[in-house]
């Protein structure tokens, strides 16, 4: 009874120390966010644009009902414009209570990924600001950066976006 007690909390510890993430591509770098805060991953439709808007949201969809803004991530990292082909999807998260979506080049795969091969980013990579950036993920055969979407936006910048639904 004792082994099985402690074999059981082995396992909850193992599973506590696995992060399971959702990758996707942006300027043929991988990057991933927790599959917890995603709400769902779509195909990429037709934006409308909104007068006044940020300069990284694209516009707003009709999402199940809902009226969701849509950022594109490329633009917000700063990175180089892209069309949007067949491969194009909008990630789906909850920001500070504002349902937003952000659009990706592709979204590749679930990963589970222990937690020990995870480590703090150095202190700049490229042009992307730090503090979007939780940690680096060293596979054997890649680097994937894990991003806080929730850092993404500033208050501010989160209240303006939420405006454009309204």
């Amino acid at each position: 009874m004792e082994n099985d007690k402690s074999e059981h909390t082995e396992k909850q510890a193992s599973i506590a120390d696995l992060l399971q993430l959702v990758t996707f591509n942006l300027c043929n770098e991988e990057f991933a966010v927790d599959i917890l805060n995603i709400q769902g991953i779509n195909r990429m439709v037709q934006v409308t644009r909104v007068p006044n808007a940020p300069d990284f949201v694209e516009g707003i969809i009709n999402l199940r009902g809902q009226v969701i803004p849509i950022i594109d991530l490329r633009k917000r990292l700063k990175m180089p414009p892209k069309e949007y082909d067949k491969q194009t999807r909008f990630i789906v998260v909850e920001i500070r209570t504002i349902v937003i979506g952000f659009i990706v080049d592709s979204v590749n795969e679930v990963l589970r990924v222990p937690r020990n091969i995870t480590e703090p980013p150095p202190s700049l990579i490229g042009n992307i600001n730090n503090e979007f950036i939780t940690a680096i993920a060293k596979l054997e055969d890649r680097l994937i950066t894990l991003l806080d979407l929730n850092m993404i936006l500033s208050v501010d910048e989160t209240l303006s976006v939420e405006n454009v639904a309204k």
